[in-house]
């Protein structure tokens, strides 16, 4: 019986996971909001469903897993708002089901470590949002859910570089300030593991080793160009879009021992470093 994996906002993560299933003979079926991006998943080998518009019902029934990587907002999850009957009905015959869900529900720990058991207490609305969307999906009776909690995601075409060569990139300096975050390749290969080995009920942490201040990844990606060093400017004063300065508004630092020690998950890129210098190398092909 072959392996069918609908994935609801098929995006930058779950097209990482896409390029590791569907060389293992996986049908794998995922939603875009634009049919341009669906010409383009089409072209990936996934099979497109506009959503919210078509309902996907016929390809939905066909499912073996799910994976959620769309968000929430003030309303709740999107996907449960339209179709949560049609998902309690496939429940019990799913094998796997993973929600991809953000740190940004631990709040803010001024630069503290945190792990999948400590306490969900956001500071921010879509912290506030992911909490509320995580129970919402843990409610569903018979279903085989992994909550997956993401760190600061990056990968090709999705890093510093870009800033960087433009010269618009900035070194925000904001005291005790630390960020977790993961490649984009770690977060599929962690999703990969899962799948082969499910644990209903479980919570992962997604991150890599090396939590660290923001302005030393904007500097190290600059010394890898050999480029000047980007300008230093204070957070209180840095002009930022609203959406740029609620990152700032949690530090925190977060572990992952949990995917090396129950899905013996070895991080491609442990650090920054060492994923920064892949994305360039890849850029130069």
């Amino acid at each position: 019986m072959g392996k069918t994996l609908f994935s609801f906002g098929h995006g930058f993560s779950a097209r990482a996971l896409t390029r590791l299933l569907i060389p293992q003979g996986w049908r794998v079926i995922g939603t875009t909001r634009s049919a341009d991006k669906a010409e383009s998943l089409r072209a990936s080998g996934v099979e497109p469903v506009l959503f919210p518009g078509d309902l996907p019902s016929e390809g939905l029934s066909e499912a073996t897993h799910l994976l959620i990587s769309a968000g929430p907002d003030a309303e709740g999850d999107p996907v449960l708002r339209a179709l949560r009957p049609e998902i309690e009905k496939l429940a019990p015959k799913l094998e796997w089901a993973g929600y991809l869900s953000t740190t940004g529900v631990y709040g803010n720990h001024q630069g503290g470590w945190v792990d999948e058991t400590t306490p969900l207490t956001p500071s921010t609305r879509r912290g506030k949002w992911r909490v509320a969307a995580e129970a919402e999906w843990q409610s569903i009776p018979d279903l085989p859910l992994h909550i997956f909690r993401l760190a600061g995601i990056y990968g090709p075409g999705r890093g510093p570089f870009a800033k960087v060569r433009k010269g618009t990139a900035r070194r925000v300096i904001k005291e005790g300030q630390v960020f977790s975050r993961i490649h984009v390749d770690d977060i599929a290969q962690v999703l990969a593991a899962s799948i082969a080995q499910p644990n209903p009920g479980a919570i992962y942490n997604l991150c890599d080793d090396d939590p660290a201040p923001p302005q030393d990844v904007i500097a190290h990606a600059a010394e890898l160009l050999g480029l000047p060093m980007p300008p230093a400017v204070d957070y209180e004063t840095a002009e930022m879009t609203p959406m740029a300065r609620s990152f700032y508004a949690e530090s925190k630092r977060v572990r992952n021992d949990r995917i090396k020690d129950e899905l013996g998950v070895e991080l491609l890129y442990p650090d920054y470093r060492t994923g920064l210098q892949a994305l360039l190398e890849d850029e130069k092909g």
